[in-house]
């Protein structure tokens, strides 16, 4: 037996007993035992598993950023400890199928009387979310709506991120629109929608203070991307069910064309159609994760 052999044995046997624990003389070693190798292996395991846990926590953290900005982890989840709007209302089976019909109007108001001529055609209630600068161009076009019976909902002053404001700069762009709606109308209005649908609690705490509530929508038409009347009617009528919450706008390419086919639709689905108020709670409801609102049993 050679004197080489001897020594590669030997320390074989050292390496073995002292569990991976590598002597440094053993380093210029051609050839390494089977546990140091088992030990090199393991320890490459190891920093990889735990670079996957640090990639896989990084992004948690980034997705519960982006969506808890806007008030959105807990509808992303199924549940929440956030305030968030009302999406939508539970409906039970034997109750009357109803949705409503609600148009956002920021920029322009060339079809805003066109779009009252079809409600009333069709005998179709709606609420109206009006901007500080729109009624401030539009004030006449603010009354008449009222005069035509609609519901106004606040859908704030300047149309800003609302959650990247302070708490004084969001209860004064809310306030605002209020008395604005009142001095035109006498009616102050009780429902208000956050511009681009963005909420934080700080954001819905103001809301609550002001004895108002949150609202949100359940269908989005998308008639402010351009899209066809056809390409509106069937994001809509397919979808709808009752309590649902629709979102238009008053100045969107198509909406004449849309809005009569909607309503078509849906009434031959058995819907009619209301105003916030005769759907969405003011007191005594919870909403759920979902977003959507329970009316609390008396």
């Amino acid at each position: 037996m050679s004197a080489a052999y001897l020594f590669v044995r030997e320390r074989r046997e050292e390496a073995n007993d002292e569990l991976c624990q590598i002597p440094t003389k053993t380093v210029r070693m051609r050839v390494p035992s089977r546990s140091n190798m088992r030990c090199a292996v393991f320890i490459v395991l190891k920093r990889k598993s735990i670079i996957v846990v640090c990639a896989l926590a990084l992004v948690f953290v980034v997705l519960m950023t982006v969506l808890g900005a806007s008030g959105a982890a807990g509808v992303f989840f199924g549940q929440s400890s956030r305030k968030i709007p009302v999406y939508g209302v539970a409906r039970a089976e034997e109750q009357p199928k109803v949705v409503a019909l609600t148009f956002d109007a920021a920029w322009g108001a060339d079809k805003t009387q066109g779009i009252m001529d079809i409600l009333k055609e069709y005998e179709a209630d709606a609420t109206f979310f009006l901007v500080g600068f729109w009624m401030d161009k539009y004030a006449e076009e603010t009354k008449a709506i009222a005069e035509a019976g609609f519901e106004i909902g606040n859908h704030s002053a300047n149309h800003l991120n609302m959650p990247r404001l302070a708490e004084d700069s969001i209860r004064k762009e809310i306030t605002s629109v209020n008395e604005t709606v009142e001095s035109l109308t006498g009616i102050r209005p009780t429902y208000f929608r956050a511009p681009y649908g963005d909420y934080s609690d700080r954001l819905m705490t103001v809301v609550e203070d002001l004895g108002m509530v949150g609202v949100q929508w359940s269908i989005d038409s998308l008639d402010w991307k351009g899209l066809s009347a056809k390409e509106i009617v069937e994001r809509v009528v397919p979808k709808a069910k009752s309590g649902d919450i629709i979102l238009f706008h008053n100045n969107s390419d198509h909406i004449l064309d849309a809005l009569p086919l909607v309503l078509m639709g849906l009434k031959n689905k058995g819907f009619s159609f209301v105003g916030l108020s005769d759907m969405v709670a003011t007191e005594n409801f919870t909403v759920d994760g979902a977003g959507v609102q329970h009316i609390n049993a008396a």
